[in-house]
């Protein structure tokens, strides 16, 4: 798991189990992203939520997946304020 540590201290990353992350602190989480099926059965990747592009449309959700976490990881100094 990437952490990203603004310069106000607090810690960003794409949440999951892999850490315990209560034990840095206070947490707050919210949705960065969805990943949609379109309604020819592709996936889209939808980052609105950070002021990002709708990527796709892919035909494997995990293509969309990877996608989402590339464009956050390629985008933390946007995300990370």
């Amino acid at each position: 798991m990437e952490l990203v540590i603004s310069p106000n201290g607090n810690v960003h990353c794409l949440y999951d189990e892999s850490l315990e992350l209560s034990t840095l602190g206070r947490m707050t989480i919210r949705r960065a992203s969805r990943v949609e099926p379109t309604a020819d059965c592709q996936w889209m990747a939808d980052l609105s939520a950070l002021s990002g592009p709708v990527l796709g449309p892919f035909l494997l959700r995990s293509d969309a997946l990877t996608a989402e976490v590339g464009w956050i990881e390629d985008h933390w100094s946007l995300i990370a304020k």
